[in-house]
């Protein structure tokens, strides 16, 4: 599956819907969170970014930087091969 281009149709059961999706699993630290901040730039306050990471360092760093800067987060699961769903309101707490 082409994890670029995440839909609703096939975003896991309970998770938020993404406005928009980054796929970073190939990217290392801190550009991880450097492609993540770019694109939270871009948006509005309280769309939903779909972030597609892998590695202990990304998952751990990513969604912890992202909440200090005062975004909602919410972490969905990891797929067999690694890749760990996080979803990033801008601005806003998800609930």
């Amino acid at each position: 599956m082409d994890m670029s281009l995440v839909t609703e149709k096939n975003t896991p059961e309970g998770s938020p819907t993404p406005d928009h999706t980054l796929d970073i699993t190939r990217d290392l630290c801190p550009m991880t969170f450097v492609r993540t901040r770019l694109m939270l730039d871009r948006m509005a306050e309280g769309e939903t970014l779909l972030v597609l990471l892998k590695g202990a360092e990304p998952i751990a760093n990513v969604p912890r930087a992202a909440a200090a800067l005062g975004h909602g987060i919410f972490l969905g699961a990891k797929d067999s091969e690694g890749v760990a769903r996080v979803f990033i309101r801008k601005g806003r707490a998800f609930g």
